[in-house]
């Protein structure tokens, strides 16, 4: 295609030289110049070819003056690109007086000022020179303005001072996406969770972090701003402003669960782990379910039994079972299921609530080993020998773990696909 392009090309730039050609012939035209009694005639084809003729000696001549000052402008520029190559690869490792050093140098040159002193003020910063970063920052100029503000507010963030760098970063609403990064930082830090949420849709649409990064920041966010909702009616609106896919987060479903159950939620808390329990088993969530508080014991026990059909070795949905029997009464089926979920792995919530099992009971030195061992086990130690509830004479064969099978019938291991 391109071979047929500049041939059909020639052929019309052949067609108009032979046509005008033709045209000249019959009449090549006269030029008369008269200068100070002198005259010069010609045609009109041989005064445009003197035209182009001096026009290209112009031209040579003009390349030839200014030959000597490229190359000296090519040989600042390469100066330049070696200093800002220097000051960063020094930066990079570290040294930071000598890559403010090279980048001051190569700040001395128009097309690299404002890429070194960018870097010069974080390096300055690096070496504690915040009087020098600050300077640098202010000389970066108007092309640098956001830059310059999202690095003075990560010095301040850097420095403790989360107030300040929000107060510089909020009035401003041309931020750049680092800029906003900062500002969300700095909000989680103060506590203003709605200036973090509505600097996230600008990050999300940028698509400057990966999905991960950008996920995991988004339930940072979003759990910073449920944790921190004062009422029940701001909370459900945050949940119900949720995406799809931040709603189904097992760490935003707890931390929704959570805070719904202490603003007295208990139902919608409930909704959503057992929401989410059917999506996918999680024992995070199976171990919130326990801590909900004393509303709707007698259903969530229910809901808990029902899932060993779901999770038969978990040894948290065990822990759970015992902790809700626990807070009904109901030593003897608590201490069963506690004794179980610690043969299943021992966790300082499951020793914690056999203590409380214990003490219910009225056994306060198997209560106290109990609280020891939940101590042991928080600090990696195993856990010393407490009395279970054996029937005298008779081996207990109650099983630890109920064997899983596949769907062809085939045994394999607790949790493997």
């Amino acid at each position: 295609m391109k071979a047929w392009r500049t041939i059909t090309v020639f052929l019309v730039v052949a067609i108009v030289a032979a046509l005008s050609w033709h045209w000249l012939a019959a009449d090549p035209g006269y030029v008369q110049v008269s200068i100070r009694g002198t005259k010069i005639e010609t045609s009109v084809v041989a005064a445009l070819a003197l035209l182009l003729l001096f026009w290209f000696a112009v031209s040579v001549l003009w390349w030839l003056l200014r030959l000597p000052f490229r190359a000296w402008g090519r040989s600042v520029k390469r100066r330049g690109r070696e200093r800002l190559a220097n000051g960063l690869t020094a930066f990079a490792e570290g040294e930071y007086a000598q890559a403010e050093r090279e980048l001051g140098k190569a700040a001395k040159h128009e097309a690299f000022r404002t890429p070194a002193l960018l870097v010069l003020a974080r390096a300055a910063h690096e070496r504690g020179a915040d009087e020098r970063a600050a300077q640098a920052l202010d000389e970066a100029g108007p092309a640098a303005a956001r830059a310059a503000d999202a690095l003075r507010a990560r010095f301040l963030l850097e420095r403790g001072h989360a107030a300040e760098a929000l107060a510089s970063l909020k009035p401003k609403t041309d931020l750049s996406l680092r800029g906003r990064r900062v500002l969300i930082e700095a909000a989680l830090a103060e506590g203003d969770t709605q200036a973090a949420l509505d600097a996230l849709p600008v990050l999300a649409r940028s698509q400057s972090l990966t999905p991960e990064a950008q996920a995991a920041l988004e339930t940072r966010v979003l759990g910073a701003a449920l944790s921190a909702a004062p009422d029940a009616t701001h909370l459900n609106t945050l949940w119900s402003t949720a995406s799809r896919a931040q709603r189904k987060r097992p760490e935003l479903v707890a931390t929704f669960a959570r805070r719904a159950a202490a603003l007295g939620q208990t139902l919608a808390a409930m909704d959503e782990i057992e929401s989410a329990q059917r999506r996918e088993w999680n024992d995070d969530l199976a171990t919130l379910y326990a801590g909900l508080g004393p509303g709707e014991l007698d259903e969530r026990t229910r809901k808990a039994e029902g899932w060993l059909d779901l999770a038969p070795n978990s040894a948290a949905l065990a822990t759970t079972l015992g902790r809700l029997y626990v807070q009904q009464s109901q030593w003897t089926k608590a201490s069963t299921t506690l004794e179980r979920a610690l043969a299943l792995a021992e966790s300082p919530a499951a020793w914690e609530a056999l203590g409380d099992c214990r003490r219910g009971e009225g056994d306060d030195a198997s209560a106290a080993t109990c609280y020891a061992n939940a101590l042991r086990t928080a600090r990696g130690e195993s856990g010393l020998p407490v009395a279970t509830h054996r029937l005298p004479g008779r081996i207990d064969t109650r099983p630890i773990a109920v064997e899983e099978r596949s769907e062809h019938g085939v045994p394999r291991l607790p949790g493997a696909p």
